[in-house]
């Protein structure tokens, strides 16, 4: 049986080891297969591939799409996606543009505060190419402003908090549209904290394949909730971790959520069948 953790990140985002550092570690933890989802980015995926073929981890080729809603942030995840695709890579551009643009607006804001913290030390922060509060929040607890980065969040980076400078809005459906143009599998990323229930209905009828029910920070009673949506909508169920490398009160450790072999063949045949709509349009 294969155990899968289909959400994780490395430093071609926001994570804290290398896409080969993630390959190992899953492996020592007994994974077999490990979804790669870096933030609005794909950088990642050829050494995570490689890695794959040498330690023996089955990597499935993803990407996490940072959305709003009705001021809501709601993640789209794609899997199994035809990742060098051109129209992929011109967007997760105008995608990463849009993170740089709204972290020099925060980190002004922040400035405008009084805290002594500049746009050149958030970019020594970034790895990889996409740059955003994560990086923000490591500065500031470099700096002895907050305790930890769930702190720099909780007080100044969250939504509502003084620092909190909105995305530039990109649409649900639309990061399904791409996503499926580029032959992946779309699904809606924790549900429990987008609390975008409502929006379910109409990203279905845009094309969305699949909802995370298992996740660290989802209860049973969200499980089992987002376990009868996806019956109610013939939904293939994934679940992940939203591994970032570092284990606080916002993320968890590697494979705390697994999901096995029957999940993975069915997101296979979902992206077998959407690679050949593709070809058709």
């Amino acid at each position: 049986m294969q155990l899968a953790d289909l959400h994780t990140h490395t430093t071609a985002s926001d994570g804290r080891l290398s896409p080969a550092e993630l390959i190992r570690l899953a492996q020592t933890k007994g994974l077999t297969a490990l979804g790669v989802t870096d933030h609005d980015t794909v950088a990642g995926l050829a050494e995570a591939l490689a890695a794959g073929s040498s330690y023996g981890v089955t990597v499935v080729p993803g990407v996490e799409l940072s959305t709003e809603w009705e001021d809501k942030e709601v993640h789209i995840l794609g899997y199994y996606l035809d990742w060098q695709k051109e129209h992929l890579l011109a967007f997760l551009e105008t995608m990463r543009q849009a993170r740089h643009r709204r972290t020099a607006r925060m980190v002004a804001r922040l400035q405008e505060l009084g805290y002594d913290i500049s746009m050149g030390e958030v970019e020594q922060e970034v790895r990889g190419e996409a740059v955003g509060r994560p990086h923000i929040a490591a500065v500031l607890v470099r700096k002895g402003y907050a305790p930890s980065v769930e702190a720099a969040f909780k007080t100044l980076l969250a939504r509502g908090r003084p620092a909190y400078v909105p995305r530039e809005k990109v649409e649900p459906a639309r990061a399904v549209e791409v996503i499926l143009k580029a032959g992946g599998v779309p699904v809606l990323a924790h549900p429990g904290l987008s609390e975008a229930d409502a929006l379910l209905p109409a990203l279905v009828d845009d094309g969305l394949q699949g909802i995370e029910a298992y996740y660290p920070l989802h209860d049973a009673a969200a499980t089992g909730r987002y376990l009868e949506l996806a019956s109610r909508y013939n939904l293939v169920v994934t679940g992940g971790s939203d591994f970032h490398g570092i284990v606080d009160g916002s993320h968890a450790e590697l494979g705390t959520c697994r999901v096995g072999t029957a999940e993975l063949e069915q997101l296979q045949v979902r992206a077998k069948k959407i690679k050949v709509q593709a070809t058709k349009v």
